[in-house]
């Protein structure tokens, strides 16, 4: 179980409200971090903190393909991203780069910005320990958390290539 603070935001943020394009030639991660959600709320970069929780509401993630956006959140220390639905190219490039991601419609609408949650991802149990609900994500599918564990897709086809050499 793994517990942070929430942010919240709404539904439709899209990958350049994450990361604005014009940094998108940052030289590394944590020069994205440093504006990671700054055309929505401008002070998110400098007042997250390493374990932090982000709940969105529905499509969260659309727009481009680039995987910046999980990265620079990532970056920034955020532990996981919680929301309604995922944009499919989002949900497919926070796992490539390792970074848990959980659907829960009930928990993105209820989870309030500034609570405390609790996540444990093998179950996808989420609790608002400041209100006390609960509420079942989807777990990821075990091939899909073992990704996650490893630190993203090339990370885990290196271990298996090794393993099996």
């Amino acid at each position: 179980m793994y517990t942070g603070k929430v942010y919240k935001y709404g539904d439709n943020v899209d990958t350049d409200v994450i990361i604005p394009a014009r940094y998108l030639n940052a030289p590394s991660p944590d020069e994205l971090a440093k504006h990671c959600m700054e055309d929505i709320d401008a002070s998110f970069a400098t007042k997250v903190q390493p374990g932090d929780i982000i709940v969105g509401g529905a499509n969260f993630g659309c727009g481009s393909s680039r995987e910046h956006a999980p990265i620079s959140i990532r970056a920034c220390g955020v532990r996981c991203v919680i929301a309604a639905s995922f944009a499919r190219i989002f949900y497919r490039n926070s796992i490539n780069i390792g970074f848990p991601i959980l659907e829960c419609p009930e928990a993105a609408a209820a989870i309030r910005n500034g609570d405390e949650v609790s996540v444990d991802f093998d179950s996808g149990l989420i609790r608002d320990e400041t209100t006390g609900q609960e509420f079942h994500a989807t777990a990821l599918p075990p091939f899909i958390g073992r990704i996650v564990e490893d630190g993203g897709l090339l990370p885990y086809l290196k271990a298996r290539l090794e393993k099996e050499a």
